[in-house]
């Protein structure tokens, strides 16, 4: 008998369109595209049709990382300051701090800023240079060496730059994945530090200061329900400390830190030692897509698409495409998703 997750859910194919670069969901109907050269705004349907015609278009320096804000400005995070750019490219404002090095020989942040829903609020975290060396962590250990202590998180005024809030993390960030819950009311924040896996919190902004709700360890977050107090997390097999190689898709309530509802993916692995999880993403109020690296004997290495439903974190069945699919999805926030195959981006809708 087949199982659950083998049921075939046929994918419905929308549209394609040149894979211009790694595209982001935006609202008021526009897209926004990373290329090697900066940061390009798209009407979502002309793109999605397959014509490449940016309404805006800012250069970028290298290894820099950019969020757009209302009205075609854009928030750069690069590697020791973080300004935001107007529609023509001028600097409004500039932040200065000390340089990330992160393992990297050229400095670099290591996530993108996330703006708040309605565009007034930028999270955005810096890092700590050690004063104390005993209660440092050596980041780079050829010369010249860097150590730091825990990075600070930001909350910044995005029309002006002025520092709203600040709270130190505890962590020292390879990685940052940020989300907003959709009202504005909390952040969810996840460093990745190494050696140590992922940390994170659910972070309330007030009046007098960012307050940690609560969080989880060894976790990333994928999003925050819409209009529920939950939110979802992926863990993936890592290694790093003894029987910990677990993949699991979990929810939680974020006045608690225990997850609310678990779900172990090894079970929809082919070879649970083999087998890989890609990554998961909220497609809709109901919907998680999970990606998975499969290892057949004999046989060249496959992707496979699982959806899963977001009440019980139960696969409801794997997805089925009439095109090759990758690992790189990206939700568009109306129930449809992207998926790249070489030079092209297709368009998916469910059944």
């Amino acid at each position: 008998m087949m199982s659950t997750a083998e049921n075939p859910i046929d994918a419905t194919l929308i549209g394609t369109a040149p894979a211009a670069g790694s595209v982001t969901q935006l609202v008021d109907g526009q897209l926004s595209v990373r290329t090697d050269a900066g940061l390009e705004l798209h009407d979502a349907q002309t793109f999605l049709s397959g014509t490449l015609a940016a309404t805006r278009s800012l250069t970028l320096p290298p290894f820099s990382a950019a969020a757009p804000l209302p009205g075609g400005a854009a928030v750069v995070a690069e590697g020791s300051r973080i300004r935001a750019l107007g529609p023509d490219g001028a600097t409004r404002w500039q932040l200065s701090h000390a340089r990330w090095h992160g393992g990297h020989r050229d400095p670099r942040p290591p996530g993108r800023p996330a703006v708040s829903p309605d565009g007034a609020l930028v999270s955005v975290l810096v890092p700590t240079p050690a004063v104390d060396e005993r209660a440092a962590i050596l980041i780079c250990e050829n010369p010249p060496r860097h150590r730091y202590a825990r990075d600070t998180l930001l909350l910044l005024d995005a029309a002006t730059g002025e520092i709203r809030a600040r709270r130190p993390i505890g962590a020292i960030s390879s990685d940052v994945t940020q989300r907003w819950h959709p009202d504005g009311s909390l952040l969810a924040l996840s460093c990745w530090t190494a050696w140590y896996s992922w940390s994170t919190w659910w972070i309330e902004p007030r009046r007098d200061g960012l307050h940690i709700r609560g969080g989880t360890t060894m976790r990333e977050v994928i999003d925050f329900l819409p209009d529920q107090g939950r939110v979802l997390t992926l863990r993936r097999a890592e290694g790093i400390a003894h029987n910990d190689d677990r993949d699991e898709l979990a929810s939680h309530d974020v006045a608690a830190d225990d997850p609310a509802c678990l779900f172990d993916l090894g079970q929809l692995a082919a070879d649970r030692d083999n087998d890989e999880v890609a990554g998961a993403f909220l497609i809709d109020a109901g919907h998680v897509l999970v990606t998975g690296r499969i290892y057949l004997p004999g046989r060249p290495v496959s992707m496979r698409h699982w959806l899963c439903d977001t009440a019980t974190l139960r696969p409801l069945g794997r997805l089925r495409y009439p095109v090759a699919v990758g690992g790189d999805v990206t939700p568009l926030g109306d129930g449809s998703w992207l998926t790249r195959d070489r030079e092209r981006l297709h368009h998916w809708a469910l059944p």
